[in-house]
């Protein structure tokens, strides 16, 4: 009987240690999409000053700054941090918003007088920069919901993670557009 009490207590500690391990893999996962939001924010905040600038010398761009300012504001709104679904629309959402401003970038090349304005510079460089704390918070938040997948997805985890209301969380993945391979002849 002793026997039997001892080795159901050590199976209710196992468990809880599992679950505990979850829990905490979970919200490392979250902390590291919280982190990912911090440097969208910064990034959404950037994008109207990088877009008056713009609008000053870019008539003909305009449907690409109306494009832009609607993409912000998808990304600049709340999400369900628990619906992986709403997660993926978000960071879907982010990756578009930074094609469109890449593509503003892009444009900018063919208006001298806007590439030579110091303050389209500045905003140009700090906007370099928050993508640069964005890609590592993406590494970050990968490797969190790698570890989390891992954990919630093999037993005896899977039952534990059910219980415990624990769910896998979507990978950050460029969009397909990033993915293909670049001809450096069609930039010649």
């Amino acid at each position: 009987m002793q026997g039997l009490l001892l080795i159901l207590g050590i199976a209710v500690i196992i468990a809880y240690l599992w679950y505990v391990s979850l829990i905490k893999k979970r919200n490392s996962a979250r902390e590291a999409l919280s982190g990912i939001d911090v440097q969208l924010t910064k990034r959404a905040d950037l994008v109207p000053n990088i877009l008056k600038i713009a609008k000053k010398f870019m008539e003909h761009e305009k449907s690409l700054l109306t494009e832009i300012t609607a993409l912000r504001a998808q990304v600049t709104a709340g999400y369900d941090v628990t619906d992986s679904g709403a997660i993926k629309t978000h960071l879907a959402a982010a990756e578009k918003l930074n094609a469109k401003v890449g593509q503003l970038m892009v444009n900018v090349e063919n208006y001298p007088e806007l590439k030579s304005d110091v303050t389209m510079l500045q905003a140009m460089q700090t906007y370099n920069e928050v993508e640069e704390h964005i890609s590592a918070a993406r590494r970050f938040y990968n490797a969190a919901v790698g570890e989390l997948n891992t954990a919630v997805e093999i037993f005896p985890g899977s039952i534990i993670a059910s219980m415990a209301k624990v769910k896998v969380m979507p990978f950050y993945e460029a969009e397909a557009a990033a993915r293909v391979s670049v001809d450096a002849a069609d930039y010649l």
